[in-house]
């Protein structure tokens, strides 16, 4: 064995690694790596870990684990224990009679975090990335005598963190964030205050409760489980209050269906990265409520062929339940109004094919696909006592080739009239229903269906 050689490249090694931490630790340096290097050394026994999107102060500030401010060490004297900025948060109100409030902003700090009869070493400390231009960042350091117990305590944080607790995820600026402020507001939101027709209100409440109730019906049916309406109208006729009073009512489900609300799509790196990010979030936290107020202003022309690729294009949009208002119906591109795609063939008597086409006169093949599918799922649903809708047994039958036969509610027999054709008699609904959308410019809410 040359053992010149080994003590030769353990040299080298430690020249390079020596070099490399000298490289970070000049003028121009990265916090996290100098830190990281002096907790390694002053805490050799300990396994670190360095934290990235896990709020433990916030996780222990929510009541889930203990977190007490130390002193460093006794060779710090001289040195305070921690840096903090206190700064003063006017009062949102003027006429509320707050005084405000003092909101502590972290610098440096070494804590005892205890969790779960675990006791950590917790370091937080402000500075300098030097990896991505300087950017500043909060770093976390956590420091255990046990990995598996880090281990979950980061499971168990990081899940925490990326819930809301009481909260409503709201996209602006390019970014997402938690809005308590917006949660409080709409849960004081109630249908008794919206002035619409009664019928009309309760079929929109119907219509979202189904959806959510209803994934076993949509896969049955071979329909992609997405939805979603658009309110339009003059400002003041009802549109931004049937929003906040439609995400009440599904915050008050069990499990709740967390809203996902987005003011803007401006950003430094443009609307077609807004538009991504904000789907990305409402693929992950499917099934979801997706709110975009002024839909019209928000979708320009440049960023219009990616939102409707996100919207309606290769992506697994299941879950998603797409809510959009604009004030100017006709300066909505037809293809945001009316996209709907992935619905399989439908098959029914060839007599039905001319029927249909006898009402349908003027419709796109989009609203073709909109009064199939709402058909379909009009049929799939009963409504109970208390406005609660479940599924029911849908009357449908595999057909070869993927195809979906819908049969007649009243006999499975093979009936020549066309009234008694169950399809028949409720695409006749939808398709009325999506004739009065089309043209509906009277003030009230209108309701056109269209895929989220």
């Amino acid at each position: 064995m040359d053992h010149g050689s080994d003590t030769a490249a353990a040299v080298s090694s430690q020249n390079t690694t020596r070099r490399y931490f000298e490289h970070f630790s000049g003028k121009v340096s990265s916090t996290n790596t100098v830190l990281t290097a002096s907790l390694k050394a002053q805490y050799p026994h300990l396994r670190l870990s360095v934290l990235a999107g896990v709020d433990l102060l916030g996780f222990a500030d929510g009541g889930n684990a203990r977190c007490i401010s130390l002193d460093d060490d006794a060779t710090n004297a001289n040195l305070p224990s921690s840096v903090v900025t206190n700064t003063y948060l006017p009062p949102s109100r003027r006429a509320g009679g707050s005084s405000g409030a003092i909101a502590q902003n972290i610098h440096f700090g070494k804590f005892l975090y205890q969790w779960q009869d675990h006791d950590f070493i917790l370091y937080v400390a402000y500075g300098l990335d030097g990896d991505s231009g300087l950017s500043s960042n909060t770093f976390t350091y956590l420091l255990s005598s046990d990995e598996r117990t880090s281990e979950a305590l980061i499971l168990a944080a990081g899940s925490w963190t990326s819930s809301l607790h009481e909260e409503i995820w709201v996209f602006d600026g390019g970014y997402w964030s938690k809005n308590a402020a917006l949660y409080r507001s709409v849960m004081k939101s109630s249908w008794d205050a919206v002035v619409l027709d009664a019928n009309m209100k309760k079929d929109l409440i119907n219509d979202h409760l189904y959806f959510f109730q209803s994934r076993d019906t949509y896969q049955r049916l071979k329909v992609p489980w997405r939805r979603g309406i658009i309110y339009h109208g003059p400002p003041g006729n009802g549109k931004t209050i049937s929003i906040k009073a439609m995400m009440h009512t599904l915050y008050d489900l069990q499990p709740q269906v967390p809203t996902l609300y987005v003011r803007s799509l401006a950003s430094f790196m443009g609307p077609e990265r807004s538009i991504k990010d904000i789907f990305s979030k409402a693929r992950q936290s499917a099934p979801c409520y997706l709110v975009f107020e002024d839909l019209d202003s928000l979708v320009s022309d440049s960023a219009r062929s990616y939102f409707l690729n996100e919207v309606g294009g290769l992506k697994d949009n299941d879950g998603i339940f797409m809510i959009g208002s604009t004030n100017h119906l006709d300066r909505l591109d037809p293809g945001i109004s009316a996209k709907l795609k992935g619905n399989e063939d439908l098959s029914f008597p060839d007599k039905l094919c001319d029927a249909i086409a006898g009402i349908t006169d003027g419709f796109s093949f989009a609203y073709m696909q909109e009064a199939f599918v709402a058909a379909l799922l009009a049929i799939a649903r009963d409504e109970k006592p208390g406005g609660i809708v479940a599924a029911v047994d849908v009357l449908t039958v595999d057909g070869a080739d993927d195809w979906v036969e819908v049969l007649d509610g009243s006999t499975r027999a093979e009936d020549p009239e066309l009234d008694h054709l169950v399809l028949w008699v409720e695409i006749k609904k939808q398709i009325r229903i999506l004739r009065e959308g089309m043209g509906e410019d009277d003030g009230h809410v209108g309701a056109d269906l269209v895929s989220a």
